[in-house]
């Protein structure tokens, strides 16, 4: 089951929690923390306690999965 779409997550965010990031590319929290060790996933950075994504780094990691994916094809 997916994560919610949250409703303060506004499409032009500079920066995502790990909560909106999963919940706009529909992926658990759980898949994200079992990737993060291996690579797969986006370069995060903390503020203070918070653990961000830049909308940067979502935008590289998505294109880092498309060229995967394409590769295997």
């Amino acid at each position: 089951m997916h994560p919610p779409i949250l409703p303060n997550a506004p499409d032009d965010a500079d920066a995502y929690s790990v909560d909106e990031f999963c919940a706009r590319h529909r992926i658990s929290s759980q898949l994200f923390y079992k990737l993060k060790p291996q690579g797969l996933m986006p370069v995060t950075f903390n503020v203070g306690t918070r653990v961000l994504i830049s909308r940067e780094a979502a935008a590289a990691w998505r294109r880092a999965r498309e060229n995967a994916a394409q590769a295997v094809a």
